[in-house]
Parts: structure tokens; sequence; C-alpha cells
């Protein structure tokens, strides 16, 4: 058996891009991630982060990685930019192990394998030595995940055919325990108003993957994030933006911002099969939403939408929810197919906003305070178990929405309730009482739960 010699790559930025001790880390962590909230929109497949020093663009990486919760990352894959060596390809670290002030984060075995299987990939170990973006990231990984292994990579310049092919080459390397993060800061050093202006324009090509629009963007992580698009794009995954921010954000109305940097954060979700829906088909979602209470409060008049797209044209069921200052609005919705979709987003988005019985009536002078958010659902699934316990092991906080039929009523939860609702017990008794029935009711033989998923869309994940 063949021994490897431990080689650790220790910190270039510990101590002056972020604290130098674990205790004083963990304290800042903590207090960037109390800021945060899980966003339930499906299995996490990849991030997108920032690695500017954490007193500017801590806040946002914090909103990206806390999207790992609950979930099992067992390979880490970060591709990071180049600041410090003009590369050319991808370099692999031949580095065994990082350490950061939280301990030593072991390299997978994937990263030798990935720089065999390609000659786009080699070892530049001068590229690693100063080079902090991949390092960056480590601590907040620590920080949620446990008993991980990461492959850093240092993506330095490709062609289009190259990105093609290293997307191919990451994906060969990916299983279900894989996560992929991208390291990349926006625009850098422009006058505040110029700064958000640019960057909104990189957040819409990339939330849309538009690879083309994408390269036009000002990013210090640019190849990175080129890469984490192809993949997405031929994966079939979709994204949200968690976060922005830029620096002059963080130093406030005191401080100089004449050219500050841009900070994003996104999470990239597997798509649930057929269900899933594009963020561009979602952004049309939104808007015909809007549209059609803007009519209906104004003119009385129901909208007439119009789709070429055939996806919008299938019947799925789906929830439009309305909430005004952070509460409850409205929320109207069908579990299954009953129509067209964009007709259902339509006619439930107008129910929402003018039926729903626990409401009255949204008026005109609320508009500018409503956020809308579409839910549109898989196919329910019916939870088969053979014991109320059993239940409880086969149904997921935050993931999947639930229906509970018993005693000829009904009642359904989306995941987003389970934001106020975390413990599974909890949450099938207040569906039960939700349904008028006592609070144990899913323990009785009768009663029945179905399971299903959501793509949510939120107008908030587009501004």
């Amino acid at each position: 058996m063949v021994s490897i010699k431990k080689y650790v790559r220790k910190s270039v930025v510990a101590g002056s891009w972020y604290p130098g001790s674990a205790d004083a880390l963990l304290q800042q962590l903590e207090a960037f991630f109390a800021k945060t909230e899980k966003q339930e929109s499906g299995e996490v497949k990849a991030l997108i982060a920032p690695h500017a020093g954490y007193a500017y663009s801590g806040e946002v990486a914090a909103n990206a990685f806390r999207q790992l919760e609950g979930g099992i990352y067992k390979t880490v894959i970060i591709l990071a930019p180049s600041h410090q060596y003009p590369l050319k390809g991808v370099s692999v670290s031949n580095h065994t192990h990082y350490a950061t002030p939280l301990g030593e984060v072991k390299v997978s075995c994937v990263a030798e394998k990935i720089r065999k299987s390609s000659s786009l990939v080699s070892n530049v170990s001068e590229a690693h030595l100063k080079e902090h973006a991949a390092e960056i990231e480590i601590p907040f990984l620590q920080y949620m995940l446990t008993d991980f292994e990461v492959v850093p990579l240092l993506v330095g310049e490709l062609s289009r055919s190259d990105i093609d092919e290293f997307s191919d080459l990451i994906i060969q390397h990916m299983d279900e325990s894989t996560l992929l993060v991208a390291s990349t800061d926006l625009s850098h050093f422009h006058p505040y108003n110029e700064a958000v202006s640019l960057d909104n324009q990189c957040i819409d090509s990339i939330l849309s993957l538009n690879i083309e629009q994408a390269a036009g963007c000002e990013m210090c992580g640019y190849f990175p994030v080129l890469v984490t698009m192809k993949i997405a794009q031929k994966l079939n995954w979709f994204n949200r933006l968690l976060k922005y921010m830029n620096s002059g954000d963080v130093i406030g109305d005191t401080g100089d911002t004449s050219g500050v940097v841009g900070y994003a954060a996104f999470a990239f979700y597997e798509a649930n099969k057929r269900e899933a829906l594009s963020s561009d088909q979602g952004r049309y979602l939104l808007k015909l939403a809007r549209d059609a209470i803007k009519l209906y409060v104004r003119e009385g008049k129901r909208l007439e939408p119009q789709t070429n797209d055939p996806m919008l044209k299938e019947n799925k069921g789906v929830f439009v929810t309305l909430e005004k200052n952070g509460q409850l609005r409205g929320c109207i919705g069908h579990l299954e197919g009953m129509q067209p979709l964009y007709i259902d987003v339509r006619d439930n988005a107008i129910n929402a906003a003018f039926h729903d019985p626990r409401f009255k009536p949204v008026d005109v002078s609320e508009l500018a305070d409503i956020e809308i958010e579409v839910s549109v659902l898989t196919v329910p699934e019916l939870v088969v178990a053979d014991s109320p316990e059993a239940y409880l092991e086969k149904i997921r906080p935050g993931s999947d929405g639930i229906i509970l039929e018993c005693g000829g009523r009904s009642a359904t939860y989306l995941p987003q309730v389970w934001e106020t609702l975390p413990g599974k017990e909890e949450f099938l008794s207040s569906l039960c009482m939700k349904a008028g029935l006592s609070g144990d009711c899913w323990r009785e033989p009768e009663a029945r739960i179905y399971k299903y998923q959501v793509v949510a869309f939120k107008e908030g994940d587009f501004r």
C-alpha cells in the first residue's frame, strides 16, 4: 500500500481577510448566519458566493452557504479564479489538505482524477500559493458541513469550447453527494449607482442562464461562473438570487461610495423532472400575476394573457401567495392541474387578492406593498407507511409540501410553511387542525398523507 505524504496548504489570508483564531472566526460566522434564511426551492446542487474579505462580503456569502442546511454533501468542488497568476486552463492543487483556523479539510481523490482526465487540467503550483478565492469559501463550508472533502480548482482563461469540455468533465465526476461552488465578486470600483446597474445586468444573465450575456459582465470569477452556468444548462438546473449587496451597503452613508465592489449569492437546484420551470418562465408568471391583479382592482376586468410556451400551457398544480410587509395577505391555488398553468396563475392571483375568505379584498393603494410568489407543484405522491411514526421518516422538512386527508376533510401546507413549523409532528398536527380535525388525526388508520415539491418564484428574487 502506497503511503501519500501529507502536504497541507496553510491559510494565506487568516488574520487579514478573515479572523485568525477559531473563536473569533466562529463568532463572526455566527453573526453572519444569524441574518440568513433557508430558501425552500429544492435540492441545492451548486452555489455562487463572493470571495472578498469577510467584513465586506461575509453576509452575502453566508446567504449562499445557509442553503446547505439539511443536505448531505461529501465532496465540494470549488471553482475559483486566479488573481495572482496568469493562468490558462485549469489548475488542480497537489496539496492533500487545506487548513483554516477551524481545522484541516482533506482534498478529495476526485481532484487527481480530474487532473488525469483532460489536457485542460494541470498542476500549476505557483497559482495556488497566494490565491485566496478558493480558501475564503472553506470556513463557510466547515461551519455548515461535517465529514466532507474539497476539490479546489483554479479556473483560468478558457475558450467557449473549453468551457463546454470542462463542464462535461465536472459532470462526469459528480454524484448525488457532490456540491459545486463558484467563487466570484461582481463589478469593481464603480460609483455606487453605476455598480448597481452593472451588477443587475450580470445577475439577470445568471438567473436566465444566458452565457453570452454573462460573458460581457464584469466578474473576477468570470470563468468559474460561466462553467457553472454551462453545467446548469446541461443538467437542467434552475437557480435563484439569494442576496445582493456591494461594499457601499456595508460601509453605509458615512463611507466613500465612489468606487464599490459588488457581491451576490446564488443557489442552483435540481429540477423536479418535467415540472421544473426556468427563471425566465418564473419571471413571466410573476408579471402575469401582478398584471392580472392590477387590471382587476382598477377596472374589474380579467386579463387575457397570451403565450407560445408549451410548458406554460400544461396543466399543473399551482398556488399564488401574496404577502404584505412580511405577513400573509392571501393564498389560493390548486393541488393538481385544472387548466393551462398560465391561465391558472391568472385566476389564482385574482382569487388570492380578492376572494380569499380570510382577508378583505386587496385595495389599489396596497399594490406597491404586496409581494407575489408563484409556487408550481409536482404531482402529489401518496406516502405509504405501516405506522404513524413511519410517516415521520418519509417526509422531508423544507422540501415536501403535505396534503392530509382524513374523515372526508383535507388540507395542505406548501413547503414554505416549514419555516414557521419546523417540527414534523407540529407540522402535521397544525395541518390536522387546519382541516378542522383533532391535532392527532394524522395518526388515525384512515388518514392519508400525500407529498409534493414546488418550484417557487418570488418577486424579490428578480429585483
